[in-house]
């Protein structure tokens, strides 16, 4: 495969750090941008350990922060691997609002104005790109006690989807890359959050109820895959010049969201 150049957000851990390290071992330039200046620090030093200085550069890059976006539209890519992302977890009946709009500042509306920043470079450039969003079997489906969460992936959905059709005539492609339930640590400290507002003597949601609805998604290998295996898709999907539109990881898991799909149309209240 002929060599890319990469940004990914969100690269200071979990899936980003995964495939920025698998993309630069595949032989990519790879531009890691992570949020705080200690992720820099150390991933910088991961890369020295591995032998990627020559391929996997580090830089800050907070997606909410206005003067790291303008340093990042400088970069020269190819790909714009949008990773970034937090998650807000709790009865959507009762969660503050002021979280809620936290959540798609971070999810949807950053990582959208950077991505349009990108295409409106490679636009006027008159050159191919490309915008991989990471998205979520949650953007297919709402589970009890990620609703707010996975409601900011439906809208990177769309998103997405609308753009596919508006950018073919650019030769710009978009993709979104959709994970199930891997144990990076992400789902668990996601579900922790709730717990920063939920109060027994305030809300209708009683903490032990909602632990235990947590423990039951997430509790079980279901809930706990080997995230080799989708950084190992990343790194495959990413810098692939075909491919499908939506990349649903693993097989079980597109074929459990293809059946609630289906399911839903007689759905009852």
């Amino acid at each position: 495969m002929e060599s890319k150049r990469i940004l990914i957000t969100g690269a200071g851990s979990g899936f980003g750090e995964g495939a920025a390290i698998g993309l630069a071992r595949a032989g990519h330039q790879v531009i890691a941008g992570v949020q705080i200046s200690p992720q820099v620090t150390a991933l910088r030093r991961k890369a020295a350990d591995l032998g990627l200085e020559g391929n996997l550069r580090v830089e800050k890059l907070n997606i909410l922060e206005h003067y790291d976006v303008k340093n990042a539209l400088s970069w020269d890519i190819d790909i714009l691997f949008s990773n970034a992302g937090i998650g807000e977890t709790g009865p959507v009946f009762e969660i503050p609002v002021e979280l809620v709009r936290g959540n798609f500042e971070t999810n949807v509306f950053a990582p959208l104005e950077l991505a349009q920043r990108f295409i409106a470079k490679w636009i006027t450039e008159k050159r191919r790109g490309k915008v991989v969003f990471t998205s979520s079997m949650g953007g297919l489906f709402t589970p009890a006690g990620f609703g707010i969460y996975v409601s900011t992936k439906h809208a990177l959905e769309a998103v997405a989807e609308a753009m596919s059709g508006e950018l073919k005539k650019y030769n710009i492609q978009i993709q979104t890359i959709n994970p199930g339930a891997y144990l990076t640590g992400y789902n668990e400290t996601m579900a922790d959050n709730a717990f920063r507002w939920l109060d027994d003597s305030k809300n209708f949601t009683q903490r032990k109820e909602m632990r235990a609805t947590f423990d039951s998604l997430l509790g079980t290998p279901e809930g706990r895959l080997d995230p080799r295996e989708m950084i190992e898709a990343m790194v495959r999907i990413v810098p692939a010049d075909t491919g499908k539109f939506r990349n649903v990881v693993p097989r079980s898991v597109e074929e459990m969201l293809k059946q609630h799909q289906a399911k839903a149309w007689d759905v009852e209240i």
